[in-house]
């Protein structure tokens, strides 16, 4: 396992709540809030990445004042919120390396996609507390990583180079032909899979899909070891994310990293709506999530002497 440096460790300890687990308010999406701002995809092309920024403005001030952390895009959001004094002056600020969407191989793979010109020295530029990025891993299927793990492999090094703290996320997806009950079954096994491979090339602090099952959250725990791991949400609604938040924490993960599932029912092109539902709607839900955190979170990183 790789240690934090000091200068990771207290970028670490930015995104932390009060009780030192992770908390923090993921709105690094484009397409996805494009998405639940319009229906139609004539609408959602008409959403200027000015509005998006003004949507993520509002999403930190409103729940990320309250969380450890935001995680936005460099596109829309920064040096925007920082400028212009929207965001908490206590609030860890991550940054997303990753593109919107993927591209795909010739054998139907996902190739991850990174912003242009944003590496670990922009993001200290644009006032991060630490980097975000997220590849997609088939681990069963090796062909299908090749690209995104030296993808990965760069960024670490570029980071470390920077002595700047980076999250590393990693999704998984089904194959062309796979059958939805086959990759279900599957799935426990890809995401612990994933969680070596990229603690393999020296990743210090892990986002992943929820692990299927209490079972797979501990195993998930026992590979991770000393490493922290936070579960994101994936758009699922609330109540069931709070379910696997639960599950999630009872057996070993440091915290959540979660986004949709607080606020894709409270965001629209009004404001003032969105600001009302943000208040009466996310709220409470990040409340609910940060009550399941200090029941069960047990500090388990320690940097060593």
């Amino acid at each position: 396992m790789s240690a934090m440096t000091t200068a990771e460790l207290r970028g670490y300890q930015q995104i932390c709540g009060d009780e030192g687990a992770m908390m923090v308010i993921a709105c690094d999406q484009r397409g996805g809030m494009r998405q639940v701002l319009a229906a139609t995809p004539e609408e959602q092309a008409k959403i200027s990445n000015e509005t998006l920024g003004l949507t993520k403005a509002d999403i930190a001030r409103h729940l990320a004042s309250a969380a450890g952390g935001v995680l936005v895009d460099p596109i829309c959001a920064v040096p925007m919120i920082v400028d212009e004094w929207l965001l908490p002056k206590n609030t860890g600020l991550l940054i997303g390396l990753d593109a919107s969407g993927w591209d795909t191989s010739p054998e139907g793979y996902r190739l991850s996609k990174l912003v242009e010109g944003v590496d670990a020295r922009r993001v200290r530029e644009l006032g991060g507390t630490g980097g975000k990025i997220m590849i997609y891993l088939r681990m069963d299927t090796p062909a299908a990583n090749t690209q995104n793990l030296e993808i990965l492999k760069s960024c670490i090094e570029d980071f470390a180079r920077e002595d700047l703290l980076l999250v590393v996320e990693f999704l998984t997806y089904r194959l062309e032909g796979e059958s939805k009950e086959g990759y279900e079954a599957r799935l426990p096994y890809l995401i612990q899979d994933g969680c070596r491979a990229c603690l393999d090339l020296g990743s210090k602090v892990l986002k992943i899909p929820y692990p299927g099952s209490p079972e797979a959250c501990a195993e998930v725990t026992r590979i991770c070891g000393s490493t922290p791991w936070a579960v994101l949400s994936a758009g699922v609604d609330h109540s069931t994310f709070l379910g696997q938040v639960e599950a999630a924490m009872s057996n070993g993960a440091s915290g959540v990293i979660a986004g949709r599932s607080l606020w894709k029912d409270c965001i629209s092109l009004d404001r003032a709506e969105t600001e009302k539902k943000l208040t009466t709607i996310a709220v409470p839900r990040l409340k609910e999530l940060q009550a399941i955190i200090r029941k069960y979170y047990r500090p388990a990183y320690r940097k060593a002497a």
